[in-house]
């Protein structure tokens, strides 16, 4: 046995006792949170080889293997934010659309274990923001395999697109004889967007002149059919609207009509008509203490039930964070306190991000024959005083709540 799987094992609590029991389990909850339905009180929640075989009220605590006070579907995150950083983005060119981010993903990082045991289960790995378009993002499990090409719910469920200064802060003019490779555009957020615009025109064009064809041309024209979505980050309003204007333009040509995800958008209550508008959907940053956000914009305590109210596709995002008060696990909270429903704060971290990419009949909602990844709670999700204390990923017990009580028991 290797040091590092020792290690694992240690680190996730004691190991199942067989593969059986490892993907077999019956969960009994005081309340149920299907995100499918109405909730059940005093439910059942039965998990055979990784797949739930049957949800249905009643059952007591003593028949159960598993016995907590909620369980709600596993989180998802589409801005998890799990990455190699600038060694993950192809430096040499701006828009590499063909690129895979599993090819610049580490297994062995942190990041994964510590967002499983914060009840994040599935996230949207993708490219870092330094391109202004970066590659095909993945939907993937954050525990399971020891690949993590096992681990993978669907590939290329999106790609990746960044407005902002980011894709240009490394970049410079070349005053005569160019120094290095980033003595290119763009240089400005104007040429981000342009930069954007020129290769999706390109891209457009090239269905009647294929010499106009490029590496990735073909992913631009299946984001232009709408065959998969462009997850855009786009954090202030102008570059909220830059990314509307740009699809509204793609359709106004004649190009298609492409899903837009806005990622990180903190500014998105400013013009929510204008999202509502666009068709667009948004993917909110964690809500910062002092509502300013580490790019600079700011976010209000209300955004999400603005965003609820005009019927704008949303979802909440941990970005990865260290500290607990970032952690997806309480945004749905600070949501609620904006006035967003309990109803909606569970979907936003449910079925609505697996709805957005697509992988809502594996995830997202506790249902007969989705994968058996669950969240354990010891009162009611989302509230201050509770807390994740168990979690299942494809029926495999990665947090195990029966463990906290023996310690909670010993320290008292």
């Amino acid at each position: 046995m290797s040091a590092w799987y020792l290690a694992t094992v240690l680190a996730l609590g004691a190991a199942p006792a067989n593969e059986d029991e490892s993907r077999s389990w019956t969960v009994f909850a005081d309340k149920v949170y299907t995100a499918a339905g109405d909730p059940l009180d005093g439910g059942t929640v039965e998990v055979s080889n990784g797949k739930i075989s049957a949800v249905s009220p009643g059952g007591s605590a003593g028949d159960a293997k598993l016995s907590v006070a909620a369980v709600t579907p596993g989180l998802i995150d589409l801005s998890a934010r799990i990455h190699g950083g600038t060694q993950s983005v192809e430096q040499a060119s701006e828009t590499i659309a063909h690129l895979s981010t599993l090819d610049g993903l580490d297994r062995f990082v942190e990041d994964w274990n510590r967002q499983a045991r914060n009840g994040v289960t599935c996230v949207m790995a993708s490219t870092y923001d330094d391109a202004v378009i970066g590659g095909l993002s993945i939907a993937l499990k954050t525990a399971g395999g020891d690949a993590l090409a096992e681990r993978i719910v669907k590939t290329d469920v999106a790609l990746r697109a960044a407005m902002g200064q980011q894709p240009s802060q490394r970049n410079h003019p070349a005053a005569g004889r160019p120094t290095d490779f980033f003595s290119r555009r763009p240089t400005t957020r104007m040429g981000v967007e342009w930069t954007l615009r020129d290769r999706f025109f390109e891209a457009a064009y090239s269905k009647q002149d294929a010499a106009r064809a490029f590496p990735g041309s073909d992913v631009l024209l299946s984001v232009l059919a709408g065959e998969r979505p462009i997850a855009m980050q786009a954090w202030s309003t102008q570059d909220i609207r830059t990314a509307i204007f740009w699809k509204e333009e793609m359709e106004r040509e004649g190009f298609g009509r492409p899903k837009l995800i806005l990622d990180a958008a903190a500014e998105a209550w400013k013009e929510p008509e204008l999202l509502a508008r666009s068709g667009a959907a948004v993917v909110l940053p964690p809500h910062p203490a002092q509502g300013r956000t580490g790019e600079g914009s700011f976010m209000a305590l209300d955004t999400a039930k603005l965003l609820f109210e005009l019927g704008v596709p949303f979802a909440l995002s941990g970005h990865n964070a260290i500290e607990k008060s970032s952690q997806l696990a309480l945004q749905p909270g600070y949501a609620m306190r904006g006035g967003l429903p309990f109803d909606a704060a569970l979907q936003a971290v449910t079925i609505t991000p697996a709805r957005m990419i697509g992988i809502e009949k594996r995830v997202g909602s506790i249902e007969v024959g989705k994968d058996a990844d669950l969240v354990l709670w010891n009162g009611k999700p989302f509230e201050a005083t509770s807390r994740v204390v168990g979690v299942l990923v494809d029926g495999r017990l990665i947090l195990d709540p029966r463990a906290q009580s023996t310690e909670q028991g010993e320290a008292k």
